[in-house]
């Protein structure tokens, strides 16, 4: 894949979620990645985002082992499959601002999907494959707002998500059985985890007291996983009905920051990325599952770098 660009692409992170950017890209360097297997022998294709050649690149990891999607001298980051599985929506930052690409399955017929007078960043699909999801990052006077946009990838039409909502929205997941959206909004303080019905465009809160982003609906729709810092003030994996009810932790790991959550596709389990401090800055991220049902926590890849942003197919 010829190279796209590199991305500090901002990250909801830390007690409140607060978005934070990345230190520049290392220069690339050469890897073994036969020296790297999964160390847990899990079916189907998990695309994640890390520095392990020195900046950021997709990968995708299977039971046999990892391989890089792309190979640039920038950073491509935050993949998302397509409901088929045939794509991968990423972001990058070719020259200017940044925007979302969409590629294949296996690296090949990267285009530019978003041509956005703004940061386009935080791809989601909607269910019939035709549409992607972003959110806008726009510069205020102090400080940023997101707002997401939805985007026509035949025609390049693009709309206001939810231009009912008063705050800042961000990060969407659509439910596969319902015309539900799950996304990350701020109104006043803290961001919370919301549920909009796109039949209304209405939209609530599911949680409350703030530090709360990055809802994944599952394979059914029944419920969510999600982050929440409530608990041990640096973010581990919840798990909650999708109208907000049955709100419990499922990853008790007070010495690790537990984020970026998706569902396997027999929603038995949940894959996340733990890293030992807070996102971006130094130390080191690995991919892990938690099985849904008893809150076992398995490592499931380790590369020394920063793995980051997996999505399970």
């Amino acid at each position: 894949m010829k190279k796209i660009s590199a991305l500090a692409l901002a990250v909801l992170v830390g007690a409140a979620c607060e978005r934070e950017k990345p230190a520049a890209p290392a220069v690339s360097q050469a890897v073994d990645l036969a020296a790297f297997k999964p160390q847990f022998d899990f079916r189907g294709r998990v695309v994640f985002q890390s520095d392990l050649d020195g900046d950021n690149e997709i990968y995708l990891l299977t039971r046999d082992g990892v391989r890089r999607l792309t190979d640039n001298a920038w950073s491509d980051e935050f993949p998302r499959w397509s409901p088929d599985g045939r794509r991968v929506a990423f972001v990058a930052k070719p020259a200017g601002r940044y925007q979302v690409y969409v590629m294949n399955d296996d690296g090949s017929g990267v285009v530019q999907a978003t041509r956005s007078e703004h940061e386009a960043i935080e791809p989601g699909w909607f269910p019939d494959g035709r549409r992607l999801a972003y959110t806008e990052e726009r510069k205020r006077t102090i400080g940023r707002s997101y707002e997401m946009f939805a985007l026509d990838l035949e025609t390049g039409r693009t709309e206001r998500l939810l231009p009912k909502f008063d705050g800042s929205n961000a990060l969407p997941d659509f439910s596969p059985a319902a015309p539900l959206l799950a996304f990350t909004g701020k109104k006043t303080v803290g961001w919370g985890v919301y549920l909009a019905d796109l039949e209304t465009g209405e939209s609530r809160v599911l949680t409350s007291g703030g530090g709360a982003c990055r809802p994944r609906f599952s394979p059914d729709g029944r419920e969510l996983v999600y982050v929440s810092s409530s608990a041990d003030g640096k973010g581990d994996i919840w798990l909650m009905k999708a109208d907000g009810s049955g709100q419990e932790r499922l990853t008790e790991l007070p010495e690790t920051y537990d984020y970026f959550p998706a569902w396997s596709p027999d929603a038995k389990y949940a894959v996340f990325a733990s890293g030992t401090k807070h996102y971006p800055h130094e130390g080191t991220w690995s991919l892990a599952l938690v099985k849904i049902g008893t809150r076992r926590v398995i490592p499931l890849f380790r590369s020394g770098a920063r793995d980051v942003f997996p999505d399970w197919r």
